[in-house]
C-alpha cells in the first residue's frame, strides 16, 4: 500500500466538505495555544480553555508572556494537565518572544529544528503549530494516523520515519481527483491528517474498527 492509496480512499469516502475539516484558527496565535492545550485532552475542553483566555484578553503572545504560570494555569484549568501545560505554554510563548519577537515574524522564520529543541513541544505538537499556525509543509503524526497504519500491520521506528512515509505522496495523482486548485503541498498534507481524523472518530471504537471502516479500508492494495 501507498499513503497516496490511503489518502485517496479516504478522500472518496470523506463525509463533511473540506472546509468543515480544517483546524479551527488556522494561520492564528490561537493554534500555537490548542496544539499546547490539546495534549491528553479533547478539544471540547480546550474550547473551554481558549473561552478563558479570550475572556481574560490574554490569547496574545504578549498575554500569556505576561501572565505569572499560576494565573495562567487557572485560566486553561479545563484543558486538564493545567500545571505542566501551563509551565510549557509560558516556555513556549517567551522562546517566541525572544527569538522572533513577535507571532507574525515566528509564522515566517520558524524552522522545525528550532521548534522542537524548546522544552515541552514534542514532534506532533511541533508538526502541528508549524503546519496550522506557519503554513509550512509538516504532516501531523497522532494516534488516529498510527491507529490506521497499524491495521495494515504498517510499524515505524520513530515519530520522524511515520512521517516521512505518510508525506510520501504522490500530488499529481492526488491533484487528478480534488478539483480545487488552491490545495499545495500544504494545504494537502493538512487535508490528509483532516480526513485521517474525520474516518477514526467515525468508524475506530478504541482499537476496534466498525465494519463501515473496515469496507472503506478493505478497498485499498496492501
Amino acid at each position: 500500500m501507498r499513503s497516496t492509496d490511503l489518502f485517496l480512499a479516504l478522500l472518496n469516502h470523506k463525509k463533511r466538505n473540506l472546509d468543515e475539516l480544517k483546524w479551527p484558527g488556522e494561520g492564528t496565535f490561537e493554534v500555537v495555544l490548542g496544539a499546547i492545550l490539546v495534549q491528553n485532552t479533547n478539544w471540547k475542553n480546550v474550547e473551554k480553555a481558549l473561552d478563558n483566555l479570550k475572556k481574560a484578553s490574554k490569547d496574545s503572545l504578549q498575554g500569556i508572556c505576561a501572565l505569572e504560570n499560576s494565573e495562567l494555569a487557572t485560566l486553561i484549568k479545563p484543558s486538564g494537565f493545567y500545571n505542566t501545560k501551563a509551565k510549557r505554554l509560558k516556555t513556549l510563548c517567551l522562546a517566541i518572544k525572544n527569538e522572533f519577537g513577535d507571532f507574525e515574524n515566528f509564522k515566517e522564520n520558524a524552522s522545525r529544528e528550532w521548534l522542537i529543541n524548546v522544552k515541552g513541544v514534542g514532534a506532533e505538537t511541533c508538526d502541528a503549530i508549524l503546519a496550522y499556525a506557519c503554513g509550512k509543509p509538516y504532516m501531523v503524526v497522532d494516534a488516529y494516523a498510527l491507529r490506521i497504519v497499524a491495521y495494515f500491520d504498517y510499524n515505524f521506528e520513530c515519530y520522524d520515519e511515520a512521517a516521512e512515509w505518510l508525506s510520501s505522496l504522490d500530488y499529481d495523482e492526488i491533484y487528478k481527483f480534488l478539483d480545487s486548485e488552491e490545495f499545495d503541498e500544504v494545504e494537502i498534507l493538512k487535508l490528509y491528517h483532516a480526513l485521517i481524523l474525520e474516518f477514526c472518530k467515525e468508524n475506530f471504537k478504541g482499537k476496534i474498527l466498525s465494519q463501515n471502516g473496515q469496507k472503506i479500508l478493505s478497498s485499498i492494495k496492501n
